[in-house]
């Protein structure tokens, strides 16, 4: 099973990752953890061009075709084997990143984004999505109260910016309806574990 998790900037998307894989090992699956862009050597050294604070003029196509181009190595290296290989793979981001990111919020548009990763997945997507869905002011405000968070490129933009990737994955969801499930990520870390956990579950069983 494909599992991905989406949000905007500061939803506690990693926290979560991490208390969902222990839980999910406590009940006897195998779970490989990765993220994007990133989760193998090629892939990561994408992610630092990418995410640096000093790339500032990077153009909104060439993030795009970044992005997909990590996605690809890592589908091939990671994610499928892993997939075959019967293990549950819990990925930070997807292709849902791109859309709201690149395709919505930096007006690419969602469609011609999807057409660029359809020719970098080449059919493979999530079985099951979680939104973590926080307002960019609490989600910004989160950020900046973590001292331990590296700032990257993306949380420079302004609140404008990260208010239109919250309306590309809501967007999103109208879209995917089967497959997106949206969490309110402002309740406590301990519900919405708990809503993600049963939310995984109930697709496992297969209901």
């Amino acid at each position: 099973m494909f599992i991905t998790i989406e949000g905007g900037e500061g939803a506690g998307k990693s926290s979560l990752i991490g208390q969902l894989a222990n839980t999910m090992q406590d009940k006897g699956y195998r779970v490989v953890v990765t993220r994007e862009p990133g989760g193998i050597p090629i892939a990561e050294k994408i992610r630092t061009v990418i995410l640096d604070p000093e790339h500032t003029t990077m153009d909104a196509r060439t993030e795009a075709l970044l992005y997909a181009a990590s996605r690809r190595q890592h589908l091939v290296e990671k994610v499928i084997p892993a997939l075959e290989a019967g293990e549950i793979v819990i990925c930070d981001r997807f292709v849902d990143s791109s859309l709201a990111y690149q395709g919505h919020a930096r007006g690419l548009g969602i469609e011609e984004v999807w057409q660029i990763n359809q020719f970098a997945i080449a059919g493979t997507m999530p079985d099951l999505t979680i939104y973590m869905d926080v307002s960019p002011e609490v989600g910004l405000s989160r950020i900046a109260s973590n001292p331990d968070r590296e700032i990257n490129r993306l949380d420079l933009e302004r609140q404008s910016f990260h208010e239109r990737v919250r309306e590309g994955y809501h967007l999103l969801i109208d879209r995917f309806p089967d497959r997106i499930r949206r969490v309110d990520a402002e309740e406590t870390p301990d519900r919405v574990l708990q809503a993600v956990v049963a939310i995984v579950e109930q697709r496992l069983s297969g209901i």
